[in-house]
């Protein structure tokens, strides 16, 4: 009787453990059944699909677009500042009294005013007005023309009334012009600066110059000393084959460098029929 209880016994906690176990069986797979279902419902739980959201930054920083090429900027035509108009009202009232005096017997008809651009000594380009001759207009804008376009420097090219008229301020200056209704230094002839038919480049340190009948020295402008000898290097002295010369030279005009007891280094001058 007690061995058959025994057996009953053992039978009973088999079957307690059995029903356990298949309980807790049902339970894990009931467990993990949900986790799979909330995995399947918030990705960033699933692991398959784990890929990196962009951060705020990169998502509002846009991806650079190529820069555009530059346009490029067209150079200046400098052939437009090149002309001549006749002497207006507005322009003689700015030589009236001065370069041109009352008595003058040179017509206003027979004079252009010119406007030209040059390299000055700074190496920029500055704008020049000049009063000639009509009968050398054309020369003369065509000359500044080639000079400008070597680069040759000029300092200054100014009407010399800036100066009122004073041909020894204007060279002390060094000023570069032409037409003035004056005597040659010295004299009582008319200068051909007096018909718009010269022109006088860097005067300063292209003097005019010569040896009196006393021995004296004439010198212009006084403050040129430094320029009277033409055996020193001077990149703004004019001498006889060098660009400027042989520019004016080709144009018809002869120098006053090459004269044979006055020298007049500065000046340039054309005879017209």
């Amino acid at each position: 009787m007690l061995k058959k209880m025994l057996y009953i016994f053992i039978f009973t906690l088999l079957g307690a453990a059995l029903i356990f176990s298949v309980v807790m069986m049902i339970k894990f797979f009931n467990e993990a059944a949900e986790e799979e279902k909330d995995n399947m419902k918030n990705p960033m739980l699933n692991p398959v699909n784990e890929t990196p959201s962009p951060s705020l930054t990169e998502a509002a920083t846009p991806s650079p677009s190529p820069s555009p090429s530059p346009t490029p900027v067209p150079e200046k035509n400098y052939e437009e500042e090149f002309y001549m108009t006749e002497i207006t009202d507005e322009i003689f009232e700015r030589i009236k009294g001065k370069s041109y005096p009352e008595g003058a017997t040179i017509s206003l008809d027979d004079l252009r005013w010119c406007h030209v651009v040059h390299y000055g000594f700074d190496g920029e380009i500055h704008e020049g007005e000049i009063i000639v001759n009509k009968a050398i207009a054309d020369d003369t804008l065509e000359i500044f023309k080639e000079l400008f376009d070597i680069k040759y420097e000029i300092e200054k090219i100014r009407l010399i009334d800036e100066y009122g008229a004073d041909d020894e301020k204007s060279m002390e200056d060094n000023n570069s012009s032409s037409f003035c209704y004056r005597t040659i230094a010295e004299t009582t002839v008319l200068s051909n600066h007096a018909l718009g038919l010269a022109i006088d480049i860097n005067t300063l340190y292209n003097p005019y110059v010569y040896t009196r009948k006393d021995g004296t020295l004439f010198l212009q402008p006084e403050n040129a000393t430094d320029y009277v000898d033409r055996e020193k290097e001077n990149p703004h002295f004019i001498k006889n084959g060098d660009p400027c010369y042989n520019i004016f030279i080709a144009h018809g005009f002869t120098w006053g460098g090459d004269w044979n007891t006055k020298k007049d280094y500065q000046h340039f001058e054309k005879s017209i029929d």
